[in-house]
């Protein structure tokens, strides 16, 4: 079922751009899940990861090019291909955005320690912030300072809440408590 995923890491791979499987998909194998959607970060620009993609004839949803983001569709099958970038000026679910090279800035932008693992195409896990280990101890901690990170975009309280499932034994930060339901009235806002 993952020829697609397969075809698009060849395609990029032959033009010598580095792709890694991201986030989701990784923490969910890793946790067992049998079903999920890939996600690739890839180190280069949309407009390239556009033209690679329309030129092997792929469907392609470019909708939010402006954050990085294109949707590749092989089979009725949608993979997300997001270039690496850093944001900044958040403000709820806006940012601005300019795209980097270095794979360490796009993770840093990534919400949770488990969502900014990164596989390469020979199988190697690029874990930046010791993802796997909190995955594996039922952790669920912000990248950097939670009330911030959760100022630059509200929706991660219920991603945080969403991600309290995943778990039987779950450890949470002792400040998030408070951090997170100071920051609830925001959600209605936002």
């Amino acid at each position: 079922s993952n020829s697609g995923a397969k075809y698009i890491t060849e395609l990029f791979s032959k033009k010598h751009i580095e792709i890694r499987f991201v986030g989701g998909c990784i923490r969910d194998a890793l946790i067992g899940f049998s079903k999920y959607d890939i996600d690739f970060a890839i180190n280069c620009e949309p407009d390239t990861t556009i033209k690679i993609l329309l030129k092997n004839n792929i469907k392609v949803n470019d909708y939010s090019k402006s954050y990085g983001v294109v949707i590749a569709t092989i089979n009725n099958q949608k993979f997300e291909i997001t270039s690496l970038r850093e944001d900044y000026n958040q403000k709820g679910r806006g940012t601005n955005v300019k795209f980097t090279d270095d794979w360490t800035k796009d993770a840093l932008r990534r919400d949770f320690t488990f969502n900014a693992m990164y596989l390469s195409l020979s199988g190697e896990l690029y874990d930046y912030f010791n993802g796997e280990s909190d995955l594996k101890n039922g952790i669920i901690k912000f990248i950097g300072d939670a009330d911030i990170r959760i100022k630059e975009d509200y929706l991660r309280i219920l991603r945080f809440h969403r991600f309290l499932g995943f778990f039987k034994n779950i450890y949470i930060h002792s400040n998030y408590e408070e951090v997170l339901n100071e920051n609830i009235p925001f959600i209605k806002n936002n």
